[in-house]
């Protein structure tokens, strides 16, 4: 009888941190994002990635919803890239990574697109440069996914989805990507 009750409490907790994870993750979290600036970028690869932002880097001039700086949001983005190969400076907890950092991922890869808070830094990382170089940052992230692509050792747990195999990351790279360049586009 105890193994019985152990298993139907286990899923009512696996249901309920399932439908919180689908919750954030299908944007209900932030809500106060103005929808009609995100482009809703959907990127499958790096590949697909670089090329919108060769594109965006062309630019003579870009227009923005983000909060950082178009820098910022790239030497975040190479951050996030940067540190799946030599190990993220803070994790969530193993269950979190399990329950609603599984789920979420999930979710996100389910939809092929990820929402998540555009000014949240990954935790740990250094504060992002406010005069931080664009050239510079446009060839860290451009570096970071040729490093990713080309590298044969082991990942590194993401902080809060946990263990990826490398095409999840590289998937879970591109969504995340794709959410902050949809922030920009060139300005007319």
């Amino acid at each position: 009888m105890k193994r019985t009750v152990d298993s139907a409490r286990r899923a009512v907790v696996v249901s309920t941190t399932s439908l919180s994870a689908m919750l954030l993750a299908g944007g209900l979290a932030g809500c106060n994002r103005d929808p009609t600036n995100d482009r809703q970028l959907q990127f499958a690869s790096l590949a697909a990635a670089d090329e919108e932002l060769a594109r965006l880097a062309k630019a003579k001039e870009l227009a923005s919803s983000a909060t950082w700086s178009w820098a910022q949001t790239l030497v975040h983005c190479a951050q996030s890239i940067e540190y799946s190969m030599s190990g993220f400076p803070e994790s969530k907890s193993r269950l979190f990574q399990r329950t609603l950092g599984s789920a979420a991922i999930g979710v996100f890869s389910w939809r092929g697109r990820m929402t998540h808070d555009l000014s949240e830094p990954i935790p740990g990382a250094p504060a992002l440069d406010a005069k931080a170089d664009s050239a510079q940052a446009v060839e860290r992230l451009r570096a970071s996914m040729q490093k990713f692509l080309h590298s044969s050792a082991p990942l590194r747990p993401h902080f809060a989805y946990g263990e990826l195999t490398k095409r999840e990351y590289e998937l879970a790279h591109a969504m995340h990507v794709a959410n902050h360049l949809s922030a920009f586009r060139v300005k007319a």
